[in-house]
């Protein structure tokens, strides 16, 4: 069985997505659509940017998001369609855009609010996220729950021996030097805007709730294994309540692909910009097949 999975934040390039804009003539009207959604010309950074320029926060995740999505419906042929699907973090929404759950021009609008509020609740805190690197995950969620020393929680299961915690600056700093004390290979803050996936992403939960509830979702054509859980659902209620939740909840992608496999998945198709899913999910299980598409 095939899965289609889709990058979160992180993935951008200079360049990106300019080769399908010419591809056919439906990529290059839905690139210029979204130029017109978002009210800037978010072709012209991507394809001729600066690396600055793509790391700000409301043009990094519509642009993959742009990427992600004009790529999957462009895959040649009625023989490459999933069977199930799943988004890391923001690419959760490419896998619901694909999965027919929400239309391309509500899950761009979807997308642009959510990086608007997430960059706000940027702003209010000085917060940050570190990669830890080689510690059982219960071993990381007891150290991040015994510091007194400000907010921090694990944010991203990434594979095994991978976490991503998330939190105030001083949360995090004193997490890193428990982590490195307990035998973590690395502890490793990592160059982000924020705290993503912590309590300190509560304004902008409540900011992307009354939208998200605000926007027709539908069953989607194969079951969506989502961030907040990792079980697979085509409830479109239930959908909307994960997405809602997903800001301020970690991003269970270990589990995702353990629960993907499970199920039947033996072919992973990652679609976006990088390849960063396919190393996570060839750590999690070296027997499946992984390709990526961009």
């Amino acid at each position: 069985m095939r899965a289609f999975v889709f990058p979160g934040q992180g993935a951008q390039f200079v360049g990106m997505g300019k080769d399908l804009y010419g591809r056919d003539r439906l990529s290059g009207q839905l690139f210029e659509q979204a130029n017109d959604i978002l009210g800037f010309r978010i072709t012209d950074l991507m394809f001729a940017g600066t690396d600055d320029d793509l790391k700000q926060t409301k043009v990094t995740q519509p642009a993959i998001f742009l990427h992600s999505v004009i790529l999957a419906g462009t895959l040649p042929g009625d023989g490459i369609r999933p069977d199930m699907v799943a988004g890391h973090s923001l690419g959760e929404f490419s896998a619901l855009v694909t999965a027919q759950a929400l239309s391309f021009e509500d899950g761009l609008t979807l997308v642009a609010r959510r990086a608007n509020a997430m960059q706000k609740a940027c702003e209010k805190t000085p917060s940050t996220m570190a990669a830890v690197l080689s510690l059982p995950d219960g071993e990381v969620e007891r150290i991040c729950a015994g510091i007194t020393d400000g907010i921090v929680v694990c944010a991203n299961y990434n594979c095994p021996g991978q976490v991503v915690i998330s939190g105030t600056e001083a949360g995090v700093d004193a997490a890193c030097r428990q982590l490195l004390a307990a035998g973590a290979k690395r502890a490793m803050k990592l160059k982000v805007g924020g705290a993503f996936h912590s309590p300190l992403m509560e304004p902008a939960r409540v900011e992307l709730e009354e939208a998200i509830r605000s926007t027709d979702f539908h069953a989607p054509v194969c079951p969506v294994y989502q961030n907040v859980d990792a079980k697979a659902t085509v409830d479109p209620e239930m959908i909307k309540a994960n997405l809602i939740a997903q800001l301020t909840s970690p991003v269970r992608w270990t589990q995702c692909v353990q629960n993907m496999i499970a199920d039947g998945a033996d072919h992973f198709v990652e679609l976006g910009p990088g390849s960063v899913l396919q190393g996570l999910i060839r750590k999690t299980d070296g027997s499946v097949r992984t390709e990526g598409k961009q």
